[in-house]
């Protein structure tokens, strides 16, 4: 199953870019041996609407119109569901063996996402409570894939209770 990050923004030169492309290197060799991978990035631009639903609302048409077709999408949203590593690897492993040829991870702009992309999303996902800048937020979406392919290769990375 191919792996995509889709953003709303660009991630510019520095640690957390380094960090972004490390993991993602480690996706693109080690996600082979699980069927996963390679792993995508789109970025886009935030819209310039003045009002923040409208901002919204264009960036998840931009987004859904960017994925693949038929592309199983997990929204980063605060307001979603918390998970463990294991839970996450464990769902990325039941989207993968049903067929699904395409999972993003979709990550919105400042005013969060649009109503047509959460709506279409399979779930919401939270990276807990707290807000977190983008540029962290595509470093942490790319090492819990990572670690998710280490958990479903029995790959020592990941040492769980």
């Amino acid at each position: 199953m191919r792996l995509h990050i889709a953003c709303i923004g660009r991630m510019k030169a520095g640690p957390e870019r380094e960090l972004f492309d490390r993991y993602g290197s480690r996706i693109d060799k080690a996600g082979r041996g699980v069927s996963l991978g390679p792993l995508t990035v789109t970025e886009l631009p935030e819209s310039r609407s003045p009002r923040a639903q409208d901002r919204k609302a264009e960036e998840a048409r931009a987004l859904l119109a960017a994925l693949p077709a038929g592309a199983a999408i997990l929204c980063l949203d605060e307001t979603g569901r918390d998970m463990t590593s294991e839970a996450f690897a464990a769902e990325l492993e039941k989207i993968r063996d049903a067929g699904t040829a395409d999972l993003a991870l979709a990550i919105g702009g400042p005013d969060g996402h649009g109503e047509a992309l959460l709506e279409a999303a399979r779930a919401k996902l939270a990276f807990g409570r707290m807000t977190w800048p983008h540029q962290i937020v595509r470093a942490l979406a790319a090492e819990q894939l990572y670690r998710a392919v280490t958990i479903l290769s029995g790959h020592p990375y990941h040492r769980g209770t």
